[in-house]
């Protein structure tokens, strides 16, 4: 119901609305993740090089063990890999969400208000990476404060987070 006088506020998402989203899909990669790498690192013997690991001095004295790195390597590999495929094929998707953005009634959009494609999606979740490098957060800040909500990557890769209304 429109109130005579009232200006409606626009329908972009802010930032702790986006905010929000971003927790709730990170405690649902969280849960999916955690126990491929736990998986994984069993998998690998890592508990065992752990505790194989002498006591009293520097561990890494006599160098780094290789198991720990080969972990560390599908460690990034798994996580890039599974949080680009969520956001890119979701945001790509008919839901134009993650399960974070969709729980609160949000869409990613390009510009015109369209479905972004599989590229589209990809390239915004890769341009957090550039979002991120700024500091103190300010990437991200813009999203609160820009006239179209957009924080840094959204405008690298021509996209807007909108509320459903």
């Amino acid at each position: 119901m429109m109130v005579p006088g009232y200006v409606s506020t626009s329908a972009y998402a802010g930032f702790w609305l986006r905010f929000l989203a971003y927790i709730i899909d990170a405690i649902i990669l969280g849960v999916f993740i955690g126990p491929i790498l736990v998986g994984v690192g069993m998998m690998m013997g890592l508990a065992t090089a752990v505790t194989a690991l002498p006591h009293g001095h520097d561990p890494f004295s006599e160098g780094f063990p290789p198991v720990f790195a080969e972990f560390i390597s599908v460690f990034v590999l798994v996580t890039l890999g599974s949080t680009w495929l969520y956001h890119a094929l979701l945001e790509s998707s008919e839901w134009q969400a993650t399960a974070g953005k969709k729980a609160l009634g949000l869409v990613v959009t390009d510009l015109g208000g369209a479905r972004v494609s599989f590229a589209r999606a990809s390239g915004r979740h890769f341009a957090k990476i550039i979002t991120g490098l700024i500091p103190f957060g300010v990437g991200y800040i813009l999203a609160g404060i820009t006239e179209k909500k957009q924080a840094l990557h959204d405008m690298l890769a021509g996209c807007l987070v909108m509320r459903k209304v």
